[in-house]
């Protein structure tokens, strides 16, 4: 009988762990973090800590039963949810749908990688959505309180376009958002300044400077745009601006910027070739030093990430496909990112 008890005793351990690592990040295996959320697919995960505490905002995947295309067309999310954390290994709290495509009015379809800042009292989500001339424009929607519900401008911002808005306040206190997306990002329609609906992918120009992320500070209500849209240039360390054709280095997607010792990082995806890349400045503006790639790709075809510092560590969010096999139905995932001592970052295996 006391043998029976210990067996049966051992077993409901097992099965509370196997419960416990649905929803939570567990620290048995570090090497393979396990997908923070299980009840609905998540990706492209902005974390920002809050008050000590994480707030992430990603999109959520959706079977749409779209075919998949180079436009994205199989990626026709239509809400967000907005996730918190206590600690980086505690329970992931689901808020609910922070942002719904209904409650905007200007918005057509396809409600891609958000991301969200503080300022003035006031909790800010921008979020890329095709207008209903099919045309991705940024939206900005406000709330009190991080985990929404958030209320969408009227309008899209003035001036906008392309995807993956990324949303920094430097220690000034001036905010900036870096964007942009080639294939179904749009960023290729918009190279001769005016939307051309005839140009697709990445224009097919090899040998010439590769497309730029583009960067532009924000007024102070948060609102707009309080400049022109500018050019992102990243160059190797000679100098060089990198090219089209240099798939494994240049910009496609997934824009991020983060502070580390005083310098700028500049991180994103390679999109095509499924790399996350980083490159270093002295301006928020840049220019931006190619350094290298620091996380080899994930399983599925996107690649979307953020950094964070939390309680003396830094942390990476990404998603990948663990959950459902599937390139349109992600799962996000935090692990730790570790730098080395002249400030590099260390190469991480998904």
């Amino acid at each position: 009988m006391f043998l029976l008890n210990k067996v049966t005793l051992l077993a409901i351990v097992l099965v509370s762990i196997g419960i416990h690592a649905g929803i939570c990040q567990t620290t048995t295996s570090p090497a393979k973090p396990k997908p923070l959320v299980t009840a609905l697919y998540t990706a492209d995960p902005s974390a920002h800590v809050f008050n000590g505490k994480i707030y992430i905002y990603p999109s959520h995947d959706i079977e749409a039963n779209v075919p998949q295309d180079d436009e994205g067309g199989h990626f026709n999310m239509r809400d967000y949810h907005v996730f918190s954390m206590d600690d980086i290994n505690g329970k992931v709290t689901d808020h609910g749908v922070a942002l719904d495509i209904k409650d905007v009015p200007w918005a057509g379809q396809q409600m891609w990688a958000p991301d969200a800042a503080y300022k003035n009292g006031t909790y800010y989500l921008y979020f890329p959505v095709k207008d209903k001339q099919n045309v991705f424009r940024m939206g900005v929607a406000t709330s009190k309180s991080p985990t929404g519900p958030f209320k969408a401008e009227p309008a899209p911002i003035p001036g906008s376009f392309s995807i993956d808005p990324a949303v920094f306040t430097d220690t000034d206190g001036k905010t900036y958002m870096y964007f942009g997306g080639i294939w179904g990002g749009q960023l290729q329609r918009w190279s001769t300044g005016k939307y051309d609906k005839s140009l697709k992918t990445d224009l097919g120009k090899d040998n010439e400077p590769a497309l730029s992320a583009k960067v532009v500070r924000m007024s102070k209500d948060m609102l707009k745009f309080d400049e022109p849209v500018n050019d992102l240039k990243i160059v190797d360390k000679n100098g060089k601006s990198l090219l089209a054709g240099d798939h494994d280095r240049r910009f496609f997607e997934g824009a991020w910027m983060h502070k580390y010792n005083g310098k700028y990082y500049f991180s994103y995806s390679t999109g095509d070739t499924h790399f996350l890349a980083y490159a270093i400045g002295t301006s928020p503006y840049g220019p931006f030093t190619y350094q290298g790639t620091f996380m080899k790709p994930v399983t599925g075809w996107t690649t979307h990430h953020s950094i964070v510092e939390f309680k003396g560590k830094w942390y990476i969010f990404y998603h990948d496909v663990e959950l459902s096999g599937k390139t349109h139905l992600r799962n996000i995932k935090v692990r730790e990112l570790k730098r080395n001592p002249d400030g590099s970052i260390e190469t991480i295996t998904p």
